[in-house]
């Protein structure tokens, strides 16, 4: 399936019937509180399968999947991919690796989230959608995110974000126009105290 920018591969509480693996693109996960408040739980590129807790049973969708680009979205039913990976040894070696990255991403951002603040959370953000420590990542310049995106990461206000970028900016940690350039020196902001 092709999504163009701003819809939905599907959304919180629809049925979960089937996983979904991005072809290319870049697909923004969020979840909507009882009382409207929207978090963004992750953004995931080429290569990320979604909606994987059907594996699990999981009978409706926990989160909204949004096109943040055009994307390209392969579906597959649960049956075929519960088949894949009882006869598929490779597929199911990659599967594996890649739900035990998802959820030793999901620990880090965790303890981010706890301990860190707001002006680390968002440096934190920045190098991870620049590929920062990635094995071959060559990707400095980020796929275009709004501040308001980045507010819902990182679970601050979009003024905050706006401010720590303009400070980013001014101490040459990124270049900022249209879209983010990450600099390797914004690493800095993670390791002081």
């Amino acid at each position: 399936m092709r999504y163009e920018r701003g819809k939905a591969s599907f959304s919180q509480g629809d049925s979960a019937d089937d996983i979904r693996y991005v072809q290319n693109g870049t697909i923004r996960l969020s979840v909507l509180s009882h009382v409207g408040k929207e978090a963004v739980v992750a953004m995931l590129g080429p290569g990320d399968f979604f909606g994987e807790g059907t594996l699990a049973g999981q009978k409706t969708r926990l989160e909204t999947a949004t096109a943040q680009v055009a994307s390209a979205v392969l579906i597959i039913e649960r049956a075929a991919m519960a088949r894949l990976l009882h006869e598929e040894p490779t597929f199911s070696d990659c599967f594996i690796a890649h739900m035990l990255s998802r959820n030793t991403r999901i620990k880090a951002d965790l303890v981010d989230q706890l301990f860190n603040c707001s002006e680390k959370r968002l440096a934190r953000a920045l190098l991870l959608l620049a590929d920062y420590g990635q094995p071959g990542a060559q990707r400095t310049t980020l796929p275009r995110i709004s501040q308001e995106t980045l507010a819902k990461m990182i679970g601050t206000s979009r003024p905050r974000v706006n401010f720590f970028i303009n400070k980013f900016k001014k101490l040459g940690f990124i270049e900022h126009d249209r879209r983010i350039k990450v600099n390797n020196s914004l690493l800095n902001v993670l390791l002081r105290d």
